[in-house]
């Protein structure tokens, strides 16, 4: 049974004794809901996970696309996290959009002196309409500054090719060994995975690969046909940060979480028909296992 889904059917039927872990998006606002902070404190909350909230960015958007991009001072954003953290014991960290260069450093500091755990990038370079979300300038800070803090990197097709400063991978070959190289990049001397996801590859079954460095997994799952994506790389990274901390001491607690937060989204993607947000891509459906019809009678 998934994870989240374990979560879903006890949650009225059995007290915890431990507290919901408090889960944190470090990201951009996007005001039609349905990406950025908003969209990560709703899955952390679906999940069961306390929410909090640091912006780096505002963005005038909607389900069409971006029309502009506003940074808040930088020194600000080292205030948020500073307060957040020095009250708020943080289990695990969820980071999404970081536009610059700057912002890229600081959350990168803030993270190492407070020696945030359970740390998952996604690495936010593009929003679904094609509008560039994160400097080009910034890539390469992300990669010094960011990574060494990373647990999970969960980079799309696109991205990883940014990343590793060449195209896209066009078959599940490149994919395996962009995966290998990804993973290289991470720190070698600690547990670190790579999540790359495959849904820019063609066909009705799109599969993700999870690499720790020695062990590749494969994550088939079928296309949902639908318009309605925006938000998907929020959604599931900030699933896998919501779930890493119920996870620890299964025997493969990133392989759990990630299996369980595919599958939330999965569902998620399925009910999205049910929402009416926007005239573009439109949301997924964060809460389709709370929102339930009434009986009828």
């Amino acid at each position: 049974m998934p994870h989240y889904a374990y979560l879903e059917s006890h949650s009225h039927t059995r007290s915890d004794t431990k507290p919901p872990p408090n889960v944190v998006s470090i990201a951009g606002v996007d005001p039609s809901g349905g990406a950025g902070v908003y969209a990560d404190i709703k899955t952390f909350s679906a999940l069961r996970a306390y929410g909090c909230g640091v912006v780096t960015t505002l963005t005038a958007q909607n389900t069409q696309g971006v029309r502009g991009v506003h940074v808040p001072p930088v020194d600000f954003l080292r205030l948020q996290i500073d307060t957040l953290f020095s009250d708020v014991p943080i289990h695990a960290v969820k980071i999404g959009m970081l536009a610059s260069a700057p912002v890229v450093a600081a959350v990168a500091d803030r993270l190492a002196h407070w020696q945030a755990a359970n740390v998952v990038l996604d690495p936010v370079m593009v929003a679904k309409s094609g509008d560039a979300l994160l400097d080009h300038s910034a890539v390469g800070m992300l990669r010094e500054a960011l990574f060494p803090q990373t647990f999970v990197l969960t980079p799309n097709l696109p991205e990883a090719g940014v990343l590793l400063d060449a195209r896209a991978p066009e078959t599940m070959r490149e994919m395996f060994r962009a995966a290998e190289r990804l993973r290289e990049r991470l720190p070698l001397d600690s547990e670190r995975w790579v999540l790359l996801k495959g849904g820019h590859l063609p066909g009705e079954e799109l599969v993700d690969l999870l690499f720790d460095g020695e062990h590749m997994i494969e994550m088939p799952a079928r296309r949902i046909a639908t318009p309605n994506t925006h938000g998907t790389g929020c959604t599931l990274s900030s699933a896998i940060a919501a779930l890493l901390p119920r996870s620890a001491g299964q025997l493969s607690p990133v392989e759990a979480a990630v299996r369980g937060a595919r599958d939330y989204l999965q569902r998620a993607i399925a009910a999205s028909g049910t929402l009416h947000a926007g005239h573009g891509h439109g949301p997924v459906h964060h809460f389709h296992a709370l929102w339930r019809e009434p009986e009828k009678t």
